[in-house]
């Protein structure tokens, strides 16, 4: 077997053959020459062989590090006239147009970008983290430049922070896929509408169905003003903890007005007044019902807390509505200011609380996607512009399989 010939099988290199082959760099480098092997002079875009015009200067592209060596291919492309799309280079079967890494490479920056930081990958593929971090934004860009959102019935919207100094982004979600379509910088009206505007067009806009989102009037004004089909639900856990910062505004005067010995018997309060029925021990239950002997108000509060739980588990309107309204007469007759704040934001979000019962949507899938944003913004220790998070949240979470997208061509390692 000659050498070029034991080159190509362990390089895999497939329709391609190899003219020559030295050492550089101290023998760090293996540099190739190379050249299609009968599927050169195609159009890059019709696949079509055609008529050579020139042939160009060499250029080279960076492969895999093999056996701490890396690899480097060089090639002259030719110059060619397509009878349909005119003069341009000739299609290169190994790595995209006027790219300088291989398919192959680009691979394993994206596959390694998803489970380690940038470094890590860098060190592992022989390569400085800023020229790892070009390549994976090219590829991120070309996969998903003239990219159109399709098939979203289901939205959810919520923002994330990905920088010191209270910077945040807005996510749009497809829960129904658990992915992400969109990033867009800031928490805005202006950033929202931005997607509505210009990611979507009417009819798509007209197809979504149900929405869910936080309270904020920014997203919620959003939403009901473009998506006029849609019916919004109140994200759950947003209203969830709504309520228990209200409890716990409760527990903070009385902290405030209690002794040294009154504080000691409450002491411990906050995380229990938290938790749900369902959570909490037997002897938890008794220690806060015995809340109603030593300090009514907590316990009044904490008793509100409990029976709202309940509404979660209706399945019918009627029922729903009529347990709401008792509910909130309860609470304003409690006379406790925190509760009745709590109250009033119920009955601003009422039409869109109680269209729970009909789907009980949540934002609960878009708080699992911001889990693993939160772990890809750890494990890189922040971000400095949202660009870099956003290639990042597309490679993860995109709406698009950014690694299945690289063609096969020398794509095995």
């Amino acid at each position: 077997m000659g050498n070029t010939k034991l080159l190509m099988k362990l390089l895999r290199l497939k329709e391609i053959k190899i003219n020559w082959f030295r050492f550089e760099m101290r023998d760090k480098e293996l540099h190739i020459g190379i050249k299609p092997y009968k599927t050169g002079c195609r159009c890059q875009q019709c696949g079509r062989r055609c008529k050579i015009v020139c042939v160009g200067e060499d250029r080279s592209w960076t492969d895999v590090t093999i056996l701490g060596r890396k690899i480097v291919l060089w090639y002259a492309p030719k110059e060619i006239i397509c009878p349909t799309h005119g003069r341009a280079q000739e299609d290169i079967p190994w790595a995209a147009p006027y790219a300088r890494a291989t398919y192959r490479l680009e691979y394993l920056v994206c596959s390694f970008s998803k489970v380690m930081t940038q470094k890590a990958a860098a060190e592992i593929l022989k390569m400085s983290a800023s020229t790892l971090s070009d390549i994976l934004h090219r590829v991120i860009t070309r996969v998903r430049i003239g990219h159109k959102i399709r098939g979203l019935v289901t939205l959810g919207v919520d923002e994330i922070s990905y920088c010191k100094g209270r910077k945040f982004a807005t996510i749009v979600y497809d829960l129904d896929r658990s992915v992400v379509v969109w990033v867009g910088l800031g928490k805005g009206r202006e950033t929202i509408d931005k997607f509505f505007n210009t990611e979507l067009s009417k009819q798509q806009r007209l197809n979504i169905t149900w929405a869910s989102s936080d309270m904020s009037r920014a997203y919620t004004g959003a939403i009901k003003h473009h998506c006029q089909n849609a019916k919004l639900v109140i994200d759950r856990f947003h209203l969830v903890k709504a309520l228990n910062e209200a409890v716990d505004a409760v527990r903070k005067e009385e902290w405030r007005d209690l002794d040294v010995d009154g504080r000691k018997a409450v002491r411990g309060l906050r995380w229990l007044l938290g938790m749900g029925p369902h959570t909490r021990t037997k002897s938890q239950t008794r220690f806060l019902n015995a809340l109603g002997k030593s300090n009514r108000r907590i316990h009044r509060a904490w008793v509100l807390k409990d029976e709202f739980d309940h509404f979660w588990s209706y399945n019918y309107l009627a029922s729903a509505e009529s347990f709401l309204k008792r509910w909130m007469t309860a609470a304003l007759k409690s006379r406790i200011p925190s509760m009745r704040t709590f109250v009033g934001t119920l009955k601003a979000h009422y039409a869109n609380i109680i269209t729970f019962i009909e789907r009980p949507l949540t934002n609960a899938v878009a708080e699992g996607v911001n889990r693993i944003l939160k772990i890809v913004k750890n494990r890189a220790s922040g971000f400095r512009n949202l660009d870099s998070f956003t290639d990042l949240i597309f490679l993860t979470k995109g709406d698009v399989d950014i690694v299945a997208q690289i063609p096969a061509g020398l794509r095995s390692v």
